[in-house]
């Protein structure tokens, strides 16, 4: 019977299939500029479910804004992670980040396009549900996302994870129609408080549904183990703001898309 009982699972787990998450790399352009995303999703999901893009730091599309988007599709969503740069640019630079995220965020038109291609890839995605999308974002991805918003990109709703903050211009002032949240560090010392106020004041003003949650003590990059390695003593991993912001991303998305 010992030698028996082996093969007796082996056959009743044969037929069955493991469900894992899956990604696949994306190329797609933006005018001469190759970009490469990577969409992830998980294969024991049957249809067609929620998307929600994913803007990385000014890093670039590194390792970590693409562990955010397999956690995603482990919660049951479609991900995509984009890529802001092209080229598959991604640094540990400061000063090299920089200069790549001041080039985009120069030109307000470019941002949007850029951050409005990542959508159209996750959209036409086969597992994606079109009418139920989201974007998130961290630092540059979080003010990015923030642009989709006004810019009027086609989601449900958008997170900001210690992003930049800004301000909605009067132009789109009631015509923003995404769900904002956004999920802020209070010890951020990147953002000025005057920075905050006025950006929550442009949202109050161009009627925005809108919601900010601070979180005591935390500074900037509060969701990323690796904030610590830069070098820059405002970078810092806080565990406890990590787990609530991620948890409150839920529930959003909960509410969001709920049918």
């Amino acid at each position: 019977m010992r030698m028996l009982l082996p093969c007796f699972l082996l056959l009743c787990t044969a037929g069955v299939s493991v469900a894992e998450v899956q990604t696949k790399a994306v190329e797609y352009m933006d005018e001469d500029v190759p970009l490469t995303g990577h969409l992830y999703w998980d294969d024991s999901i049957e249809g067609k479910r929620p998307g929600v893009l994913v803007i990385h730091e000014w890093w670039g599309l590194n390792d970590y804004a693409k562990k955010r988007a397999r956690m995603l599709a482990e919660l049951g969503y479609v991900a995509f992670a984009a890529d802001m740069y092209g080229n598959d640019k991604v640094t540990d630079q400061p000063s090299q980040a920089q200069e790549w995220m001041q080039f985009i965020t120069a030109d307000v038109e470019l941002w949007r396009q850029r951050a409005g291609l990542g959508l159209e890839q996750l959209k036409a995605s086969e597992y994606v549900d079109a009418d139920k999308t989201a974007a998130i974002g961290y630092c540059f991805g979080g003010g990015t996302v923030m642009q989709m918003a006004y810019g009027g990109a086609d989601v449900h709703g958008v997170v900001s994870f210690h992003g930049s903050l800004p301000a909605a211009p009067e132009e789109v002032w009631g015509r923003i129609e995404p769900e904002i949240l956004v999920l802020h560090g209070q010890a951020d010392s990147f953002i000025d408080p005057a920075v905050v106020t006025n950006f929550q004041n442009k949202l109050e003003e161009a009627g925005a549904n809108w919601e900010m949650d601070i979180y005591g003590g935390a500074r900037h990059g509060f969701t990323n183990p690796d904030a610590g390695d830069y070098g820059i003593e405002n970078l810092q991993y806080d565990a406890q703001a990590d787990a609530r912001s991620w948890a409150r991303m839920q529930a959003f998305f909960d509410e969001l898309f709920a049918d």
